[in-house]
């Protein structure tokens, strides 16, 4: 559905879900870097921390099952869908223009459409991103929580040892792809102007 030069982006139940993810996220990493970081004090008791931790944690946990069955049963999964020709090629081109084109001049290559949310570099990230990244660290952190269900050893190396490092390492992914979504959102027609987008649904072309 679009309206003059807006495309109708981001559905209720997409907006619900990023709403519910950003927030939780953001938890998630404040509170996970506090129970890591060494320091016997902070702003709330290191119990506490875990709590909101874990609570935080099943809660974008579940969320995630409405951005994955939204994905199955909605035409947003056509976007997330990656053609073979020039697979390589189309993220490259990409890079250089946020590298180098777009402060000198260089349109767009990939412009967003009805049929193209996101350009080829976007699409590989957020792939990554929600298919791997996520479910990994989701999964990772079910394990700490129920130590019981990890391998004791793995190679002579601790299970819990492993699944604690893929969960930290996961995390941190997340982490710094979440300051490059951010900087990457600022770039528009103004700053705030994806951001309008994604509260109300309508993407500015």
């Amino acid at each position: 559905m679009s309206s003059e030069n807006k495309i109708y982006f981001y559905p209720i139940w997409l907006r619900t879900w990023h709403g519910i993810n950003a927030l939780g996220i953001i938890i998630l990493i404040i509170t996970g870097i506090t129970m890591n970081s060494g320091m016997e004090k902070s702003l709330i008791s290191f119990n506490l921390n875990i709590k909101l931790h874990n609570y935080t944690g099943a809660i974008v946990s579940l969320n995630y099952l409405l951005f994955f069955i939204g994905n199955l049963v909605t035409n947003n999964k056509k976007f997330y869908i990656v053609k073979p020709k020039n697979f390589l090629k189309r993220p490259m081109k990409q890079a250089y223009y946020y590298a180098w084109g777009m402060f000198h001049g260089m349109k767009a290559p990939y412009p967003l459409s009805e049929n193209r949310k996101f350009n080829p570099l976007q699409k590989y990230f957020y792939i990554i991103i929600m298919y791997l990244a996520v479910p990994l660290v989701i999964i990772s952190g079910i394990g700490l929580m129920f130590p019981e269900v990890i391998f004791n050893k793995i190679y002579d190396i601790s299970g819990v040892l492993i699944t604690a490092v893929i969960h930290s390492a996961m995390g941190f992914f997340i982490s710094i792809f979440l300051v490059i979504h951010l900087y990457v959102a600022s770039i528009g027609k103004s700053p705030l102007d994806n951001f309008k987008g994604i509260l109300n649904g309508w993407h500015h072309i």
